[in-house]
């Protein structure tokens, strides 16, 4: 008699509060699209911030084999730092704004083809960073980038159009800022209106920072941008959308495995969400360190 095979024991952690609205139906999208026949699987809301990581790490240690992430980068983020350093591969059903890492994957944003991608099981090793005692997976950011961040975390409407509003309006104003950053132990001074620290090619919504990053190659691409004239932005920020950002000389990209950025203010922008850290940031990328389902 052939031998039964143990289904895997699926654990989906949903934001309720998220951005486009998949979540509202994700049990609906699960039981039509999840194959059962190799999944048994639970579900769970988170309630507040941070309840997904709370979530998850009981999972971990209650033998699920799968920890799926319905939400944002936020949401992603706080799903995979309990996963990281382990076997127990992270799953995205991207419900979010930007949701840049689901993007950077090919993980598809409609929900029933995400699903589809969870059902094939197919996995990959991917790096994470560690910057302080905080984790990121996709991107990070200081100056403009946190600014903004900031003023988006307390919209009611979500979005790009919301996102974009607010660049713009604040964009005018702002002043480049001052950064000493030691790069691989090489010290350098830079004026700019944001860095990112990109492990992947995202900032969400299809704009890439970094085309050329690759998120499984040990290094982050330090993308330094500096303040763009104003009129020159209407020809610039089509670059973002078509991959080409990097051929423009107001962004330097620089690799590296590790990271020091000294800055005037304390606000970082994580995976998308806005948080205060400290005026001196230490970046380390730990290699392959977290498994995801992806095609």
């Amino acid at each position: 008699m052939a031998k039964v095979q143990n289904k895997i024991k699926a654990l989906f952690i949903v934001n309720p509060f998220s951005g486009v609205g998949h979540h509202k139906d994700i049990e609906r999208y699960v039981a039509k699209s999840l194959d059962h026949g190799k999944f048994d699987f639970s579900l769970i809301y988170t309630e507040r911030p941070h309840h997904a990581t709370e979530i998850c790490e009981d999972a971990r240690k209650n033998g699920y084999n799968l920890i799926v992430a319905v939400g944002g980068d936020g949401t992603v983020n706080e799903v995979a730092r309990p996963l990281v350093g382990t076997n127990i591969p992270l799953g995205i059903i991207p419900s979010g704004s930007g949701n840049g890492l689901a993007r950077h994957l090919k993980i598809p944003i409609n929900p029933n083809k995400a699903i589809e991608v969870l059902n094939k099981f197919s996995q990959k090793k991917i790096d994470s960073v560690e910057v302080n005692d905080q984790f990121f997976v996709s991107i990070a950011g200081v100056g403009f980038d946190a600014f903004v961040a900031k003023k988006f975390s307390g919209q009611k409407r979500r979005g790009f159009l919301k996102y974009a509003q607010i660049a713009l309006s604040e964009y005018f104003r702002y002043r480049p800022k001052k950064f000493i950053l030691t790069i691989d132990g090489k010290k350098l001074e830079k004026r700019a209106l944001f860095i990112s620290i990109a492990n992947s090619d995202q900032f969400g919504y299809n704009t890439s920072i970094s085309p050329k990053a690759k998120i499984d190659d040990g290094l982050v691409d330090i993308c330094i941008m500096k303040k763009i004239p104003m009129w020159k932005t209407f020809f610039l920020a089509p670059l973002l959308f078509s991959r080409k950002i990097d051929r423009s000389s107001y962004l330097e990209i620089i690799r590296a495995s590790e990271v020091d950025i000294l800055q005037k203010k304390k606000r970082i922008n994580l995976d998308g969400e806005s948080i205060k850290m400290g005026k001196s940031l230490h970046f380390k990328v730990m290699p392959k360190s977290l498994t995801v389902v992806a095609p």
